[in-house]
């Protein structure tokens, strides 16, 4: 059984690969290929972009949203309370958190009374990046979104919410 979730995308690659598999395999269903390839898809070409705004800035993505994370909380972080906050490992965030440091966007303090815990805060030249970077950033996201047309943007918002709502949950990853 094929689907016909992909007849808006007949064009697109993850299209080619789910033609290619109905050749090999007839009976079988790709309609799950045909949302979780081009979700992929999309990341990875979303990747590739590297966020035009944030490399002029001199920032990665993963970067940003450490910096994100302590502008938006509005106080000091844990690496581990970060980690969670950007959905990254503890290694690449200690690693993130050290160039950031170098460049003095972000300051660490140890605990007081667990001197193993650092507390991270942004600097005020961090925080003025952040300030500045993210109008750019959302300019950048809005004309890369601008090809969805009427409601579209509304709608593929809600299905990727739902969709990660459902994720998180049987995960068990905590929302917030």
């Amino acid at each position: 059984m094929t689907s016909g979730y992909g007849r808006a995308g007949a064009g697109d690659t993850v299209a080619a690969v789910v033609r290619q598999w109905q050749q090999v395999h007839p009976g079988v269903d790709t309609a799950p290929m045909e949302i979780i390839g081009r979700i992929n898809r999309c990341a990875a070409l979303l990747q590739q972009a590297e966020d035009a705004p944030l490399r002029r800035a001199g920032l990665t993505r993963p970067e940003f949203d450490l910096l994100g994370a302590l502008r938006r909380t509005g106080h000091e972080l844990t690496p581990g309370e970060l980690a969670r906050e950007t959905f990254s490992s503890g290694a690449a965030v200690t690693k993130r958190l050290k160039l950031l440091q170098e460049r003095a966007l972000i300051e660490r303090r140890p605990d007081t009374r667990d001197r193993r815990v650092a507390h991270v805060r942004l600097t005020d030249a961090g925080r003025d990046l952040v300030d500045a970077v993210l109008p750019d950033q959302l300019a950048y996201e809005t004309t890369v979104l601008a090809g969805l047309a009427g409601d579209g943007q509304e709608r593929l918002g809600a299905l990727l919410g739902e969709l990660l709502s459902q994720l998180e949950g049987r995960l068990g990853v905590p929302r917030g």
